[in-house]
């Protein structure tokens, strides 16, 4: 067990903002219970990065949710824990002074922005709740002070998007949002949760400085909990490995990259996706084919009385070609139109024009009820895992589901079998059939998406960053475990994504995407070794050294 206090205290002349002693939590399952957290100690100093790192479903997030008080009814913190906030025991605190904190003096940016932003608000409504909230301004000032942090996190065309709902932004646009929000009131201590998930290679740098910009100038304290040990190695000042809700090392980020010593540390830092996708079959057909697609939308831009609408072009006029038993990746910043363009393709979004063929059949005028046969042979893995599994469903439910639908299995035993089948092949548990889906870690979670997918023996898979919410070690069983999949099964992959890791260890050709258009494109090694525009140049740099 790793000591209680941090190797480098007598460096600190100055008591920790927060000191955390013996912090344990079980949730209650219907089997037992499940020990999430055991007995974490830890230290945070002001104006300093402590980075709490460990795979999956380790218990890092419930460490952060236990300080923050937003732990689910399930769950119970252990007597003996405690968690000291500038000398005083916030677990200790009324309801009331819990939620006076939360939001105010400690924040907090969480894992998967769609499930924590509320869809029927406008995002400028909800930044401006989470200031009037803590501070008494009127709502004129606390609009303007919006549109400043909209500003800061680097949200293109901030004035509209204070006025659209957050499933009108791409999945880094509103971790973006979230990030302003938690930034709105000058907290103390923030924690980020995984806060560059959803963003894209550039903007990870920049929304890092920034915070620590902030640190800077408001003595913050941050605590980040993430899976990309690149982020933690520039930013972070001190470390913590936790593994099965322990921790299982400590120490100064230098000290720890130079020289780990637990085997799991090694694991974690010798854990990095490798190898590049196997070799296709000769001459194989084109499963999806797309030809000048385009898609549009209409903004709105001024106040609510004189509306000025304008158009955006998401998709400009794009095709594309996928062949069976190939993975094409698309990569592009956030915003670029890299989902838009894949639900354009499987028919999930409306198109203006452009035609779509799937196995050489036309689909681009295909209605929702006409589709319907063909989805169990296309399949998707959607980029936020909580917002796309029913919240009120078991996960035997969520998985046979789709197997129900669309008539697989001969009877209820033999669609258990595929469905304890497609866990196992996902790398999870198959006694998890009765837990739902808040119980599991953001990465598990995700596993459990891609378990629905393959359920169905698809033919062609839609995966739209189906391994950011993955630790390092998990993304390499994925990687592996989807070309396994494609060999074995004749799958076709079309594969969005920002971590250009990633997309050189599974991906036979690449598309690069800027506002709406293709900006280069060819053999993954080709595009991604030698680019041929600036525009990729730089993503490419961002992805193998984050700027600091």
């Amino acid at each position: 067990m790793a000591p209680q206090r941090r190797l480098d205290s007598a460096v600190h002349t100055d008591n920790p903002i927060i000191d955390a002693r013996h912090v344990a939590v079980r949730f209650k399952v219907e089997d037992g219970v499940v020990d999430a957290v055991k007995d974490v100690s830890f230290q945070l100093y002001r104006g300093e990065t402590i980075a709490i790192v460990g795979e999956s479903g380790s218990g890092k997030s419930v460490t952060a949710r236990t300080i923050m008080g937003l732990l689910t009814k399930r769950a119970a913190v252990s007597g003996e824990s405690k968690v000291d906030y500038d000398g005083k025991d916030i677990l200790k605190f009324s309801s009331r002074a819990r939620r006076a904190l939360r939001g105010n003096r400690m924040s907090m940016i969480f894992q998967e922005p769609m499930s924590s932003l509320n869809p029927i608000y406008t995002v400028g409504s909800q930044i401006v709740e989470a200031i009037r909230v803590h501070q008494r301004i009127s709502r004129r000032e606390a609009q303007k002070r919006a549109l400043d942090l909209l500003i800061q996190v680097q949200i293109p065309d901030p004035e509209s998007r204070l006025n659209q709902y957050p499933h009108q932004l791409s999945g880094g646009q509103r971790q973006r949002v979230m990030i302003a929000m938690a930034l709105a009131n000058n907290p103390d201590v923030l924690i980020a949760d995984e806060p560059t998930t959803a963003l894209d290679v550039t903007v990870q740098a920049q929304i890092l400085n920034l915070i620590r910009d902030l640190q800077k100038r408001l003595g913050m304290a941050v605590i980040l909990i993430t899976h990309d040990l690149t982020v933690v190695r520039q930013f972070s000042d001190y470390v913590y490995v936790m593994q099965h809700g322990e921790v299982k090392e400590h120490n100064t980020t230098a000290a720890l990259f130079a020289a780990p010593r637990h085997p799991y540390t090694c694991h974690l830092l010798g854990s990095e996706p490798k190898g590049q996708a196997n070799p296709m079959p000769p001459e194989c057909e084109a499963i999806l084919q797309g030809k000048s697609v385009r898609v549009t939308y209409m903004l709105k831009r001024g106040g609510f009385f004189k509306p000025q609408l304008h158009e955006l072009v998401a998709v400009d006029s794009l095709s594309l070609e996928l062949h069976k038993h190939e993975t094409l990746g698309i990569v592009g910043e956030s915003g670029s139109g890299k989902t838009t363009f894949g639900q354009a393709l499987v028919r999930l979004i409306h198109t203006d024009s452009g035609e779509i063929y799937f196995d050489r059949q036309p689909i681009h005028k295909k209605s929702r009820v006409e589709m319907r046969p063909l989805r169990s042979r296309m399949q998707i893995v959607f980029q936020d895992p909580f917002s796309s599994l029913n919240p009120r469903m078991s996960i035997g439910q969520i998985i046979e589901e789709g197997l129900v639908i669309n008539g697989i299995g001969v009877n209820r035993a033999d669609r258990l079998d595929r469905v304890q089948e497609a866990l196992a092949s996902a790398g999870m548990p198959h006694n998890i059939l009765s837990r739902f889906p808040h119980e599991f870690s953001g990465g598990q979670r995700q596993r459990i998406a891609i378990a629905r997918a393959i359920a169905l023996e698809p033919e062609f898979i839609l995966l739209d960053e189906p391994t950011s919410a993955l630790d390092l070690s998990v993304q390499a069983q994925i990687i592996d475990l989807l070309r396994k999949l494609q060999d074995d099964r004749g799958l076709s992959y079309l594969f969005i994504s920002h971590d250009l890791k990633v997309v050189r260890a599974l991906c036979h050709r690449v598309m690069v995407m800027q506002h709406g258009k293709i900006v280069e494109e060819g053999p993954v090694n080709d595009v991604l070794f030698h680019p041929k525009t600036a525009y990729t140049e730089r993503l490419v740099k961002a992805a193998f050294e984050v700027a600091a």
